[in-house]
């Protein structure tokens, strides 16, 4: 990622709350943006970690302007690729405006988005002018003409007050005894990433109105979207010491009584993807899109690539009127997009998935024949206007399947090639939720290519290519509809995991074979077992500058580490268990690090060793061995020396087998016994073993044959013991009576799946508003995905499920899976 060049892009700022330049300086172009790497150089150790759980899009109402991601143009790639802030001219918007109604307009793009450099200086209440340069007859003739022509219009905004702004105080229109000198926090302190204004203090009520009379004037001219830019925590900010979500607050009530769209950017820390659902209509989930590389493209193909894991934590925000966007979908012209046909159309595809919004960023009088057939698919256009995010059956593959359950029943199934290579792709029903047959069609093709028993495989998918399909499932089909899925209805104080879940796993049992005729005694050591978690962890996230160190030959687990060398750079990694080491290298090159646990402060501890002294690698610098078993986030943050390093994560979990060790002899051969401490219906496999010949399992007993451990090499070996966890590994769970979770079918029988425990009580089963049966889910040991309620032979319509707690500490949801007409 590029800085925004202030020579591409204009040396003079645009000001917050639209303060514009003053009168001798006019506003050519937006501010620049650092690369994300340069970002992390500004971030500071926070005093409070945030909490790591994200909450779903649950039921609330959506705003109705906002019921579906909005689909149109937005200038600022132009801006870019120009090098002219300039670009946005009355006269280049009217032919956008134009050239939208001729092409793309009957498929429902209709937004016109105007980006930084509209505005240039202030009335004499402090609220931003258009730029007479840019519109000598007014900025009021464009959006009539772009209203004429049956489109909405949108401006940019950011957070706080200019400087000038605040020393004129002015008068707040309708506001009596109010100035804009009122309502700047004191002691001054900075309100954007730029740092252009002042923050505002929105514990006084001119604040508020200040804001208000902004967003009325706004809806005035006819204003219907306003994106909101360098909102922290993200924009480069991973900590709370820049933090704009009282100006969110503000715009978000200012704005919601004008009926004006409101979109948050740029990268949003998704920690607070609750609050930013709460306030906004959509929300930028990483850096630019564009490559900053003027007059030679808009984009490049890693940053499209870059937006799939990024998606994999943020896909369950979207929807229901609230948006993950992606940023401009720059596709429609080969010889200015800077990518391939087939990674443009990967795009789309991946835009459409999401329920992202989908808002051009080419110039609209200049798209191709190609991207007009990518922009103008119906029944692409129709997957993203559906309004259901897509998942990732795996985040770390080369060849992703992502996959959403539409609201008739449907799945939308992506499969994509981010390798280097033409593969063959398969979607594997059972990883979608799907039992059963269904029927393929090819959404790009516009083609039905059959029906298929179990998956379908596309041949030879290329090079950063992708096929999309809708897949149908037939009758007698059963559809497996996750917790967390966006149609599942929560009544009450619900929350997703918060260490109420069981997560799959796996634990080796370590075992010796030897050739002496004497078997030495199976360890019964350790009720707790340790998971190694390499620096390379996808699950480790990094914050900053962060870079990565292969065959350094110095000790390291598996010769890597990652390492910074910026202060207040960190690292988070929340994980299950009851106890966890930070192990990294001491080196006199290194310094101190404060250690969050859960989001509160617990020592400083120091990674240094005086000059002179050798390089220690794998250390455990910090280690807690006695927390309650469940859910717990680990952060890190450098504060001195020239690096800071990270080489594993070690977590402590309870041992899932007794004896988690053992021994076989070829010359005194004898079966071998574990004992499961999970419930044995939980127990998947020895990994590369075959059951009833390799093994045999008679409850929580597992028996390794001899003839099998015969096979062996003397010496020291490992099988792995797989164990399931709640479906998808994650559940949502509620300690209040009364509270209810629903979801509504068509078919002829539905079966809640879920958790059962020793703090899970008695809950009721509602079939269309009326009880069918109450349930028991206690149980003497915590287990996953347990039947506990089956109907068949319903009446082929719709119909509602629904589960309402009675009694127990806790109801956990899991599954509700449904057979189709």
């Amino acid at each position: 990622m590029r800085f925004r060049s202030a020579a591409v892009l204009g040396l003079a700022m645009l000001l917050p709350l639209g303060a514009g330049a003053s009168a001798a300086q006019a506003d050519p172009g937006p501010k620049p943006k650092p690369s994300p790497e340069a970002a992390a150089a500004t971030r500071v150790p926070p005093s409070v970690a945030p909490s790591a759980t994200i909450a779903g899009p649950g039921a609330s109402t959506p705003d109705p302007w906002a019921v579906k991601p909005y689909m149109g143009w937005s200038s600022y790639s132009m801006q870019v690729y120009s090098g002219n802030g300039k670009w946005i001219t009355g006269d280049q918007l009217i032919k956008q405006s134009d050239a939208m109604k001729a092409k793309l307009q009957k498929y429902g793009y209709n937004y016109i988005n105007v980006d930084a450099g509209w505005n240039d200086g202030v009335d004499a209440n402090g609220r931003p002018k258009p730029s007479s340069t840019l519109y000598p007859q007014g900025l009021q003739k464009v959006i009539d003409h772009v209203h004429k022509n049956g489109q909405k219009f949108g401006l940019y905004m950011i957070p706080g007050i200019s400087p000038d702004i605040y020393n004129a105080s002015l008068p707040i229109a309708g506001a009596p005894g109010c100035t804009t000198h009122d309502i700047v926090k004191q002691p001054i302190q900075q309100a954007d990433y730029w740092n252009i204004g002042y923050r505002i203090d929105f514990a006084n009520p001119c604040s508020q109105k200040y804001i208000d009379s902004i967003a009325d004037l706004f809806g005035s001219w006819g204003v219907n979207f306003v994106k909101f830019d360098s909102v922290t925590p993200g924009s480069g900010i991973s900590d709370l010491s820049l933090d704009a979500r009282d100006d969110v607050a503000a715009w978000s009530s200012a704005l919601k009584r004008n009926k004006i769209w409101f979109e948050l950017s740029w990268a949003l820390d998704p920690k607070y993807a609750d609050y930013w659902r709460s306030k906004a209509n959509g929300w930028r989930i990483d850096w630019d899109v564009e490559c900053y590389c003027a007059n030679e493209a808009l984009t490049q193909w890693q940053n499209v690539a870059r937006l799939f894991p990024d998606l994999a934590t943020w896909w369950r925000n979207g929807g229901n009127g609230g948006w993950n966007d992606l940023d401009s979908l720059n596709i429609g012209n080969g010889t200015m997009d800077g990518l391939t046909q087939d990674e443009r159309r990967t795009a789309m595809t991946l835009w459409a998935i999401s329920a992202a919004p989908l808002y051009l960023g080419n110039d609209l009088t200049k798209l191709d024949t190609y991207g007009l057939s990518l922009l103008t698919n119906p029944e692409v256009i129709a997957v993203d206007q559906a309004g259901t995010p897509a998942r990732p059956v795996s985040a770390t593959s080369q060849q992703p399947v992502w996959y959403a359950l539409n609201p008739d029943g449907s799945y939308t199934v992506a499969l994509f090639n981010l390798g280097r290579a033409d593969k063959d792709i398969t979607a594997t029903w059972s990883d979608i939720g799907l039992t059963g047959a269904a029927t393929v069609r090819d959404l790009w093709a516009r083609k039905d290519l059959g029906r298929f028993a179990t998956g379908f495989t596309a041949p030879a998918v290329p090079i950063h290519g992708v096929r999309l399909l809708k897949v149908t499932p037939q009758a007698g089909a059963k559809v497996a509809v996750n917790n967390d899925a966006l149609r599942v209805g929560y009544t009450g104080d619900w929350s997703r995991n918060g260490g109420k879940e069981v997560a799959a796993t796996s634990q080796p049992l370590e075992l010796t074979v030897t050739d002496t005729g004497a078997t030495t005694p199976p360890s019964t050591s350790g009720p707790v077992r340790t998971i190694i978690h390499d620096n390379t962890d996808t699950g480790i996230a990094y914050a900053g500058t962060w870079s990565q160190s292969t065959g350094r030959g110095l000790g390291d687990y598996n010769d890597n580490v990652h390492y910074t060398e910026r202060n207040g750079d960190s690292f988070q990694y929340t994980f299950t268990g009851t106890g966890v080491s930070y192990v990294t290298e001491m080196d006199s090159s290194q310094g101190d690090v404060d250690i969050y646990l859960d989001g509160t402060f617990v020592k400083t501890v120091n990674t240094g060793r005086e000059q002179g002294q050798p390089r220690l690698s794998q250390q455990a610098v910090f280690t807690v061995n006695d927390l309650p078993n469940g859910s717990h986030t680990l952060m890190a943050v450098k504060k001195s020396g020239s690096f800071m390093l990270l080489d594993r994560i070690d977590v402590l979990q309870p041992s899932l087998l007794d004896p988690p060790t053992a021994s076989f002899d070829k010359k005194a051969p004898a079966d071998v016994t574990v004992k499961l401490l999970r419930d044995g219906s939980e127990f998947i496999g020895i990994t590369g073993l075959t059951k009833g010949t390799d093994y045999t399992v008679s409850g929580s007993t597992v028996t390794l044959r001899s003839a099998y451990l015969a096979t062996l090499a003397t010496g020291k070996a490992q099988l792995d013991f797989a164990f399931r966890g709640d479906y998808l590994d994650d559940v949502h769970a509620t300690t209040v009576n009364g509270d209810s979770v629903s979801y509504a079918f068509s078919g002829t029988g539905v079966e809640w799946i879920t958790a059962v425990g020793p703090d899970q009580g008695l809950v009721d089963i509602y079939i269309d508003g009326k009880l069918s049966k109450r349930v028991d889910t206690n149980s003497a040991a915590r287990a996953t995905q347990k039947t506990v309620f089956t109907v068949a032979n319903l009446k082929n319509t719709k119909h509602t499920f629904k589960a309402v707690k009675v009694s127990g500490d806790v109801l956990r949801t899991d599954v509700i899976r449904y057979t189709t007409k």
